[in-house]
């Protein structure tokens, strides 16, 4: 792309019939509806359990990078140090594996005018199991996340609509290397330490976007001070990763094309209300569930749900939280998928539970790309 050529963001939503399909990318790129090298990101959900074991992921990654990999005539490594591979595992009720693909490609000359939506992505320098949910941990985010904005050509904060990040965390033998080396994690515990990560990396957006100071006093608000809380960001974590993955979507002048997107706080799993307003700012109708011709429009949506630790929803005890046999996750994932599918009348929906310091406390958001009518 030459410089005086204006970029437009192209998104596919595909499906995948395991964690290591990409047969729908392949296709893409065979018959030249996307070049390889065009690929900035990509945001998906696989079919594992979302948890610390969760291979799904990893598999998924390993086989995007060797197809990146043959079609760019580089190393599968060298790609996964640019393109960030950010993916939610779990795909319960009605979920449906899919993922979307991130591309940044000329304008046509008859493409809308801006601003429309831009993309940007960073990675950090990888993140020592010691530093996972500390300050030093939220600056990293925060650094990444302002040079994500400068690839987009976002240059201020109520530009940017969305930023999704990927976090590692602390594995048993990442805590047990640490502690060997005089460096104590915050966490030993993988499932706590995933949570501290998301945490650090809402609070790392938070920053970044100039939402909160940066005052290391705040470290001991993370998962204590839900009051404060990013509504713009969305944060997984996983062993697949060792670097913070940056995506950030805004709205720029500079870009061209049909893409809008608006992203909506969820105060609950049961916030319908939040995903209409999410559609009718798009100008998609729901009287109750959109229309195959709105429905069409849409290019991906994404979610952050948590369960309300308080036990309740709407003053009604809820039991996610007590039951042994099946993770709270799991239950949230697949609530807020019935949720949210019922308006779009679509399971390709990337439902992430997890979200601590990501919109309201029990809650989430709810963030949809779509074209203009």
């Amino acid at each position: 792309m030459s410089s005086s050529t204006s970029p437009q963001l192209a998104v596919h939503r595909l499906d995948m019939a395991h964690p290591g399909d990409l047969s729908a990318l392949q296709a893409l790129l065979d018959h030249g509806v996307l070049a390889a090298d065009e690929i900035v990101a990509i945001i998906g959900k696989t079919e594992g359990n979302g948890g610390v074991n969760d291979f799904t992921r990893g598999y998924f990654t390993q086989t995007l990078f060797n197809l990146l990999g043959d079609r760019l005539g580089r190393s599968p490594q060298q790609l996964q140090a640019e393109i960030p591979c950010i993916l939610s595992g779990g795909t319960e009720g009605v979920l449906s594996p899919h993922y979307l693909v991130f591309a940044r490609q000329a304008a046509a000359a008859d493409a809308p005018a801006g601003p429309a939506l831009a993309i940007g992505r960073a990675l950090s320098a990888d993140t020592p199991a010691q530093d996972i949910g500390r300050w030093s941990h939220v600056q990293a985010v925060a650094q990444a996340v302002r040079a994500a904005m400068a690839d987009a050509g976002i240059d201020r904060a109520q530009d940017v609509a969305f930023v999704q990040v990927k976090c590692p965390c602390v594995t048993s033998a990442r805590a047990q290397s640490a502690a060997a080396a005089g460096q104590p994690v915050r966490s030993a515990d993988p499932n706590r330490s995933m949570a501290y990560a998301r945490a650090a990396g809402a609070f790392g957006v938070a920053l970044a976007l100039g939402q909160i100071a940066d005052d290391d006093r705040l470290e001991a608000a993370l998962l204590e001070d839900f009051a404060l809380f990013c509504p713009q960001a969305s944060i997984s974590s996983g062993v697949e990763v060792s670097a913070n993955e940056v995506v950030v979507l805004g709205h720029s002048a500079t870009w061209r094309g049909p893409l809008r997107m608006a992203c909506e706080p969820m105060e609950d799993a049961v916030d319908l209300g939040a995903v209409v307003r999410a559609c009718t700012r798009l100008g998609l109708q729901a009287h109750p569930q959109l229309p195959a011709s709105d429905l069409s429009r849409v290019a991906g949506v994404l979610v952050k749900c948590e369960p309300d630790r308080r036990g309740r929803v709407r003053g009604k005890r809820h039991t996610m939280l007590d039951d042994t046999d099946i993770n709270a996750q799991r239950h949230v994932r697949a609530a807020l998928g019935g949720v949210v599918a019922g308006v779009l009348g679509t399971g390709q929906i990337f439902v992430s539970g997890g979200a601590e310091h990501q919109g309201p406390d029990g809650g989430g958001l709810i963030a949809i790309i779509a074209s203009i009518a």
